[in-house]
């Protein structure tokens, strides 16, 4: 079905995220046009078997012409060329996490993207979850008392890509999620990673996020190799518990109404347990559930077309990009990395050179996640 008007969308790569995109797009009235931008003619074909109306592009530069905005799902060490061929040509843009490779060059895509007066969104989809706006809105009721730690699991067996390590692929969705959560973005990023089964991408990552407003610590675990699928954040706090289980078909969220405190003074009797426990109800709370992408993707068109901000914007996704900088940075030097070095320019940052494969000369999209 072809709509009479709309905007004009093009999905640059239609790997996993770009067919996803399709779909989404499709079911957007306020959507007229779909283009698949993609140098290999086969994906094109088989995504028209269930859209017909599709248009398909081999490259960028040849559907440029023909655009109002563009979903760019390919590795991460494309987007930054992508995007700015995008924006220079004044058409909107949405980045698939990272927004870019480096803090450096996030910030040119915003700066670009202003100067062009265009829309720079990045693609954080669980700010659109409706699990992750229920635990905003218990940080800031305050529902959990005073918070003593975050922490989350990202675990799974591969993918393996080929141009970023486990900490570019899979923790930004965490930071995002932190960041998101507490209204705040860290101080400070100390990091372990290690590398197994590839002998030049970290496969396994350890980040723990220092934040000042609300004074917390969060605790991030990544992996590629880990036999069991796990997609969990946990947040104690002083009077409650919360875990979210994004993998659990029902009940997603589950509070846990338990607590530690320490005991009255006992003097010398070191027979007294030095803390009590308190066990109560566990709550699931109810959840109006959503698809966090039609969400996002609805959420990227209504930008452009009434002129909003987004949600998600660059400076969005550069505050996450710092993370994982200074993340590559701690776990480089062995030691804590403050945000403010990489705002800064500080050292000399160290990011995997896998990570900048293509950014030197042309974008490619052939290889797609």
């Amino acid at each position: 079905m072809t709509k009479a008007t709309g905007l004009r969308v093009g999905v640059v790569g239609c790997g996993y995220w770009g067919s996803k995109h399709i779909r989404v797009l499709h079911s957007l009235e306020s959507v007229s046009t779909i283009a698949v931008i993609d140098p290999n003619p086969d994906r094109a074909l088989q995504l028209s078997r269930n859209y017909p109306a599709l248009e398909a592009y081999k490259d960028l530069d040849e559907a440029l012409p023909h655009l109002d905005a563009v979903i760019i799902a390919t590795p991460p060490s494309t987007h930054k060329p992508l995007a700015l061929k995008a924006i220079e040509a004044g058409v909107h843009v949405m980045v698939e996490k990272p927004l870019a490779t480096t803090a450096a060059d996030a910030r040119d895509m915003i700066e670009a993207a202003k100067a062009k007066d265009v829309v720079l969104m990045v693609g954080h989809t669980f700010e659109y979850h409706s699990a992750v706006w229920q635990l905003r809105e218990m940080v800031q009721r305050k529902e959990l008392g005073d918070l003593y730690y975050l922490d989350t699991a990202r675990l799974n067996l591969g993918l393996y890509q080929h141009d970023c390590n486990v900490l570019f692929d899979l923790a930004p969705h965490d930071v995002s999620i932190l960041n998101y959560v507490l209204g705040a973005t860290p101080v400070s990023v100390q990091c372990w990673s290690s590398h197994h089964a590839n002998a030049k991408l970290e496969d396994v990552g350890y980040l723990r996020l220092h934040y000042k407003n609300p004074d917390v610590t969060a605790n991030v675990h990544v992996s590629w190799l880990d036999p069991c699928k796990v997609r969990r954040v946990t947040m104690v706090g002083s009077q409650k518990m919360v875990i979210f289980n994004d993998l659990s078909s029902e009940e997603r969220i589950k509070v846990h109404d338990k607590g530690v405190s320490q005991s009255p003074q006992l003097g010398e009797d070191l027979t007294q347990p030095p803390m009590s426990y308190r066990y109560g109800d566990v709550v699931s709370p109810h959840l109006v559930m959503n698809e966090p992408l039609m969400v996002e993707d609805e959420h990227f068109v209504d930008c452009i077309l009434l002129g909003m901000s987004p949600l998600t914007g660059g400076a969005n996704g550069l505050a996450v990009v710092e993370v994982l900088e200074a993340a590559q940075l701690s776990a480089a030097e062995g030691r804590e990395v403050l945000i403010d070095e990489i705002r800064a320019g500080g050292p000399q940052k160290v990011v995997l050179e896998e990570v900048k494969i293509h950014q030197n000369g042309s974008a490619s999209v052939g290889e797609l996640r």
